[in-house]
């Protein structure tokens, strides 16, 4: 091709273009206050508002910015007065686990800083906690023995409701947060009553009932069912409320998806399944508008708060929660979270304190209320100190 009949056809080229996309160029457009009449307007080339005067225009012409977004960054002092998310303690839950067979702290290998607590020392857990401004703590147990229905959850006397009994004694402005599921207390470790080899979603609702209001009776402030089976929020909201607990809040586990960031938590509580995986009742990862929907049969059978879980890998699900429904909205940082930041920090491959405070903070600003963190005690620390 000739090099005039090149030019010639990206002439016709480039005007075509630039009449199609009305760049540069006059179009008519629908104006809403001229009756819906076509007015012609000129789309500009760019927004003359963000460029300098000719006189200001560096010695190669190109225009200086006059927005500068950097002058908001200058100093510490002014990047906290226009900071747009804040970390508070009061975001904070600290699960503790409590188990009947230690005497003292067992530590959990996958879980640096988290340990397996006797009551006694449960209680010194949340005293400190309490200490640093820590409002709520969250308890799982581990029973003296385990059994095909998980009967150690709503025996009277079982290991959190001797716990919340004690802790309460000392630090009656905690507010405590029973977790209520089987996996911790069934022999074969699922969540529910084995029927068939599957789990019978009917026959676990009065067991989880039962749970919620033996924690009820203990002193729990709120029951939390993190089982993922249907119709379990408006099974306990009943149970509650005949057994005379109106009062009593629900913290529904409602979009907790089937996910490999628990592995650490299942040493912890021991509570890996013997058989199978927990597929048929937890979400499925893929699936958000399911997870709007868990959320919002929760809310019609009675919970007072909601949850996403796990939290880092379903912001997405946690920042469209938040639009949608107006309850108090909890994000779980769970164990794999957790423990993926203590090995790389123990590697020196990042700086702890930063990614925690990135991590809470990303959290909190995609939309979450409260904040579910085996990182609470630290943060808390870290936020008294003026480190955050």
């Amino acid at each position: 091709m000739s090099s005039a009949r090149f030019a010639r056809e990206s002439g016709v080229r480039s005007a075509r273009f630039a009449q199609e996309s009305g760049v540069g160029s006059q179009e008519s457009v629908r104006n809403p206050g001229n009756n819906g009449r076509p007015t012609t307007s000129r789309i500009p080339t760019s927004d003359s508002r963000l460029l300098t005067p000719d006189s200001q225009r560096t010695p190669d012409s190109q225009p200086l910015p006059t927005i500068r977004l950097r002058r908001l960054r200058g100093n510490a002092t002014l990047r906290r007065m226009v900071r747009e998310t804040r970390l508070s303690v009061d975001d904070f839950i600290l699960p503790l686990f409590v188990d009947h067979n230690v005497s003292g702290a067992e530590p959990i290998p996958s879980m640096p800083g988290v340990s397996r607590l006797s009551v006694e020392l449960a209680v010194e857990e949340a005293q400190a906690a309490a200490e640093l401004g820590i409002p709520a703590l969250l308890l799982f147990g581990l029973p003296e023995s385990k059994d095909a229905l998980g009967s150690g959850a709503y025996a009277p006397d079982g290991i959190v409701q001797r716990a919340a009994r004690a802790i309460k004694t000392a630090c009656p402005e905690l507010v405590l947060v029973g977790d209520v599921c089987l996996c911790e207390y069934t022999s074969h470790g699922h969540c529910g009553v084995i029927q068939d080899g599957r789990v019978d979603n009917d026959r676990t609702l009065e067991l989880l009932a039962a749970t919620a209001v033996s924690q009820a009776e203990a002193g729990f402030d709120v029951v939390a069912p993190s089982d993922m089976m249907d119709g379990r929020v408006a099974a306990i909201r009943a149970a509650l409320d005949a057994a005379g607990f109106q009062d009593r809040l629900i913290m529904a586990y409602s979009a907790k998806f089937a996910s490999g960031f628990y592995g650490p938590f299942r040493e912890a509580a021991d509570s890996t399944p013997q058989f199978g995986d927990r597929r048929t009742y937890q979400m499925d990862p893929p699936n958000a508008r399911e997870a709007m929907r868990e959320i919002e049969l929760d809310i019609r059978e009675g919970a007072d708060m909601v949850m996403v879980k796990p939290a880092l890998a379903y912001l997405d699900l946690v920042a469209r929660a938040r639009v949608r429904f107006e309850l108090p909205l909890v994000a779980y940082n769970v164990s794999g979270e957790f423990a993926m930041v203590k090995a790389a920090a123990a590697s020196g491959w990042i700086d702890e304190q930063r990614i925690v405070y990135e991590i809470l903070t990303g959290i909190k600003r995609a939309g979450a209320d409260l904040i579910i963190t085996y990182h609470a005690k630290d943060a808390a620390r870290w936020l008294r100190e003026g480190a955050f």
